[in-house]
């Protein structure tokens, strides 16, 4: 029966077009519901035949000859109908185009799981090629991170029915929700580097400058994440079982990767051709290209709304970011969900992947405004329904959800004090100093991608190497702001770098981590300065007598002992801070200066060093505060685990436990 309204509804719809398209003409209903008939017919039976002889073609040109054929298809079926006309082939590609949107709206008001379906059918098509899998009775797991989602912004969601999918998970007893704290810096880069590789020392920051070679690293640019992860790599990461990385940073030293960082340049793809089978569908790139048209308007009007009602913080939301935003929770998920069924179906032993939509809505809309809760609730659906592959993989599987971190909210540092970091410190330094403006993380997970596909020796790799030479860095695809490598150490005297609400500020004439009596005599006013800003909360600074301090606006915290000279100006930030701050300060990369931007909890708000509202990276607020949802038939934690390593050692844990051998 629901087959049958959404077949009347595409008949009507045809109808419809041929009254608004000159180029279609349609005699009667019934003809236009024997041409929906027909096409679907033509699709089921023949489509298959043709996408593999085509295949080639459809490579070579990035999966858009799939509109060709999809053009062709509406013409033919309207040839074997009768009573049908189509004039050209822009008009029978318009028509596929609004037979797409139909059944996506339809399809959805009807609760038919047509996305479900054709990824099954794709990928098990796929999977009997290339010869399935062995069955196995050994559970896998399966590690499914939604980037950026706290634990209380999550319990609020289940309440308020933003995550159905993962509440009947907690309801049902299946899984059990715990709290983690994240280390310093909370953001994706060092946590990754800690839960898949065990290993996060020497990450002060999502970005920092190092003085050996005067180089700016950013976590998830593609080369510097390989650097990293050959840094903190012991070769016995959470996916060195065989497993899988999907759109991560780091690989964990999985066998296969795809859309991660660190191994764009490193092909370890065992089937690289697997999201490719899934592109060439009838249905997949019209229903992408719609997902993203109505996310570009949902985003435009989500922002008028927003300014209309006079909502604050309001973030920087023009220019490129909606296609942005569409990037990072459309295509790029459209893409990974289909690869991991992939995953599932072929039975790998583990794979781990990071969902970025959230985290990127969050970051300019704010961490509980209506459009980013949507575009979680679109993430609980997809969880929902990839859950439903579970049951034919030939293996069981243990589901673990995850965060690697929170958000917390606020005003930028510039929109409440009309200047950045950056000027502030220039404002009161002695001598040149650089801030440079390096792409944040939505522009990053772009490049990612695209360096990802230029790096490949395919057809589909070579025509988006062409697409993107023009915008290439080193090997890497470098769209949007300035990417820089290094900072002239020649002519810049202090370095300011910013990670959310973490600021970096390092002076490039001091060979060694410069001291407090060094700066200060360089720069008499720079400390005094920071310390008297209402949007600084603390510095950390090393004393030549007194070693490492916390200076805040009213206060000193030693950290070799504790002792405190007036307010303590870590009380806001958590009990564990301090300890937080000595691992830092012990980094051999470590800032002469880590500045935190004030928090204030009983608002519960901060102030980014970026322009973002929705931010993370330093400390102070719900940030810091991500969760586990465990399997509850595994070990679980006595306590809160503190710390990107301890997940890693509960994850580890697990597998042992599971699986052996580890």
């Amino acid at each position: 029966m629901r087959l049958l309204i959404l077949g009347v509804a595409q008949a009507l719809t045809l109808l419809l077009l041929g009254q608004l398209l000159s180029g279609l003409s349609v005699d009667s209903f019934w003809t236009a519901l024997g041409g929906i008939v027909t096409l679907a017919l033509l699709n089921a039976l023949v489509w298959p035949l043709v996408v593999r002889l085509a295949l080639p073609l459809v490579l070579v040109t990035a999966g858009l000859f799939t509109f060709v054929l999809n053009a062709l298809f509406i013409w033919l079926a309207a040839e074997l109908n009768g009573g049908i006309e189509v004039s050209s082939f822009w008009t029978a590609l318009g028509i596929a185009f609004w037979l797409t949107i139909v059944t996506m709206v339809v399809g959805g008001m009807l609760n038919i799981d047509n996305d479900h379906m054709w990824r099954q059918r794709v990928v098990q098509r796929m999977v009997r090629r290339t010869g399935g899998a062995t069955p196995t009775e050994v559970p896998g797991f399966l590690f499914i991170q939604i980037d950026g989602l706290g634990h209380d912004v999550l319990v609020d969601a289940i309440a308020s029915g933003h995550a159905p999918f993962l509440a009947r998970l907690i309801e049902s007893g299946t899984h059990e929700l715990h709290e983690w704290e994240c280390d310093l810096s909370s953001q994706t880069g060092a946590m990754q580097a800690g839960i898949l590789l065990g290993d996060n020392h020497n990450m002060p920051a999502f970005r920092w400058y190092e003085k050996d070679d005067g180089r700016v690293l950013v976590t998830n640019r593609p080369g510097d994440a390989a650097e990293l992860e050959a840094r903190h790599s012991s070769g016995t990461g959470l996916l060195s079982n065989g497993g899988a990385s999907r759109a991560n940073v780091f690989t964990g030293d999985a066998s296969d990767s795809l859309f991660t960082f660190s191994s764009v340049a490193e092909k370890k793809v065992q089937e690289r051709s697997d999201f490719l089978y899934v592109v060439a569908t009838p249905y997949a790139l019209f229903r992408i290209v719609a997902l993203a048209i109505v996310d570009i308007v949902r985003e435009k009007r989500a922002f008028r709304r927003a300014r209309k009602q006079g909502v604050e913080p309001l973030g920087h939301r023009s220019g490129v970011y909606p296609l942005l935003r569409a990037g990072t929770t459309v295509v790029l998920p459209e893409i990974t969900w289909s690869v991991l069924v992939a995953d599932v179906v072929r039975g790998v032993p583990s794979a781990y992947v990071d969902l970025v939509g959230y985290d990127e809505v969050a970051h300019h809309s704010g961490l509980a405004a209506p459009d980013a809760l949507d575009t979680l609730r679109r993430t609980d659906d997809q969880l929902e329904r990839f859950a439903a592959t579970l049951e034919d993989a030939p293996r069981p599987y243990y589901l673990v959800v995850l965060s690697d971190h929170g958000q917390t909210q606020g005003a930028t540092f510039e929109q409440r004090y009309d200047e950045e970091l950056g000027d502030v410190v220039r404002r009161l330094a002695s001598g040149a100093v650089a801030a440079p403006v390096l792409a944040e993380e939505g522009w990053n997970n772009v490049n990612g991608l695209l360096t990802d596909a230029a790096n490949d020796d395919s057809a589909l790799g070579k025509v988006v190497k062409r697409s993107t030479r023009k915008h290439v860095e080193d090997g890497e695809v470098a769209l949007g702001p300035d990417t820089a490598r290094a900072v002239s150490v020649d002519e810049e005297d202090v370095v300011v770098l910013a990670s959310g609400n973490l600021g970096l500020v390092s002076f490039t004439k001091i060979p060694h981590r410069a001291t407090r009596q060094e700066i200060e005599a360089q720069h008499p006013r720079l400390l005094a300065g920071l310390r008297e800003h209402p949007g600084v909360g603390l510095i950390l600074v090393r004393d030549e007598a007194d070693g490492d301090l916390v200076i805040g606006p009213d206060g000193i915290h030693h950290l070799a002992d504790g002792r405190v000279e007036g307010t303590d100006p870590l009380v806001p930030f958590g009990p564990n801070t301090a300890d937080h701050l000595r691992r830092t300060s012990s980094f051999d990369n470590c800032p002469d200066l880590l500045i935190n931007s004030f928090f204030d909890p009983e608002a519960d708000e901060g102030a980014a060093f970026e322009g973002l509202i929705g931010f993370h990276g330093g400390l102070g607020g719900k940030q810091s505060y991500p969760f586990v949802l465990a399997p509850a038939g595994l070990a679980q934690p006595d306590e809160m685990l503190v710390g990107a390593e301890a997940v890693h050692g509960l994850f580890t844990t697990w597998l042992r436990e599971v699986q052996g051998g580890r």
